[in-house]
């Protein structure tokens, strides 16, 4: 019945439900916590080392293999991130202590000012410093924008082998012609660059062509002169900007504005999807491709699935949220955009009677005032002293009471 993948990240703390959460449990077709339901991204679960397989993996067969390096031992592709060390000494009052800071990721440039900087215009909370809580927003970032589940068929639950075989071409294809590792440049380097590739463009047409176009744009064009794709603000003279091959030479973004178009969220190691004019994190970008199951999270590749509450979903993955039973032709609720079938829902949500404190079916009526709930009946909703049927008249709530008149509720309270 279980996978291997289940022992992975066995009992790591939730960092959101902290102690109340008695650690990771994997469900086992769920990209989530059988203990507190909260997903995989929000526990403290994958290694770097995992992590690393993970966009190892993502950038084989591309041309971002010099970002990846071959284990020995199994061949397998791992990524080689460029983490930075900064030291500063720091004077104090007899001798100079040293301060070093780790950055857990950097962009990958030779030039060690540029890529500081880069970091320096990223806000504080979302710099990857070891131990902070950039950290631990870079490594959620990872689990959400680019799901393992997404790019490799055997962390998929029971794919069909025409499954499997279409999402490799998948796969391949965004590989192909999406995937992308954005570049930190100061913006006059990318002039050069692009008068360069119009040269190489421009082959045997003569080079009369290329020197005009180098010609048009003069190559000491002032960096207030560019402006960022995103938020149009012009880039301040000596700072790094962000540039991405697929978009062209002519795009340029701040380093804070090189975010998904759909989460807003900073592209987690300016890996990047480009569509349409837009740059996407893995999951938006997929999103925009295929259906994604409510369910399971995974990409839809079978032609039959099920369309409900807006969302799309496996046929056997439209389940209750709480105890996994198939709710096909079932009578179901939403609690928090999530299915519960109608026994769950009564045991473990429904509203209780302030009158009969009974549960409160969800298909029959009921009145609601300030988080309190009444059957809408004559034995349910009535003056808490005179025990007047209070449905369809005026009433005076007093926290979890209610009462016909003044008179009523002044005899109730003293």
């Amino acid at each position: 019945q279980m996978g291997l993948g289940h022992e992975q990240g066995f009992g790591a703390p939730c960092l959101k439900c902290k102690d109340k959460c008695e650690g990771f449990e994997l469900h086992f077709w769920r990209k989530i916590c059988r203990n507190c339901k909260c997903g995989q991204e929000e526990h403290d679960v994958l290694t770097s080392n995992e992590e690393d397989r993970k966009v190892g993996k993502l950038f084989e067969d591309t041309k971002y293999t010099t970002l990846i390096a071959k284990l020995k031992n199994d061949g397998i592709p791992m990524y080689k991130r460029n983490v930075m060390i900064l030291t500063n000494p720091v004077p104090a009052k007899k001798n100079i202590s040293i301060n070093t800071v780790t950055y857990e990721w950097a962009p990958p440039v030779q030039n060690q000012t540029l890529a500081r900087q880069y970091m320096q215009m990223l806000p504080k909370e979302k710099q990857p410093v070891a131990g902070s809580e950039g950290a631990q927003y870079r490594k959620k970032q990872l689990a959400k924008q680019l799901p393992a589940h997404d790019q490799d068929p055997s962390k998929c639950h029971e794919l069909s082998p025409n499954e499997v075989k279409q999402m490799e071409q998948f796969v391949k294809k965004y590989k192909n012609e999406a995937l992308g590792v954005g570049d930190v440049k100061l913006p006059g380097e990318l002039e050069a660059r692009a008068a360069e590739n119009n040269n190489v463009n421009n082959g045997d047409r003569g080079t009369s062509a290329a020197v005009g176009a180098m010609e048009n744009k003069s190559p000491d064009r002032k960096a207030s002169q560019y402006s960022c794709y995103r938020c149009k603000l012009n880039m301040k003279e000596g700072d790094p900007a962000v540039y991405a091959e697929r978009a062209g030479y002519d795009k340029l973004w701040h380093p804070a504005c090189f975010v998904c178009c759909t989460c807003s969220e900073l592209l987690v190691d300016m890996i990047y999807f480009w569509k349409n004019g837009n740059l996407y994190c893995g999951r938006h970008y997929c999103d925009s491709e295929k259906p994604r199951c409510a369910g399971c999270d995974e990409l839809i590749f079978s032609n039959e699935y099920t369309q409900a509450e807006g969302q799309n979903w496996h046929l056997k993955h439209f389940c209750c949220f709480d105890c996994d039973c198939v709710l096909a032709g079932e009578i179901y609720v939403m609690v928090n955009d999530k299915p519960v079938c109608k026994p769950c829902y009564v045991k473990n949500h429904a509203a209780i009677c302030q009158g009969c404190h009974n549960a409160i079916d969800p298909e029959v009526q009921r009145v609601t005032y300030n988080n309190f709930n009444w059957h809408a009946t004559q034995e349910c909703f009535l003056c808490s002293c005179c025990s007047k049927c209070l449905i369809g008249q005026k009433f005076m709530p007093v926290e979890g009471m209610v009462f016909c008149s003044v008179e009523c509720k002044k005899k109730m309270m003293s």
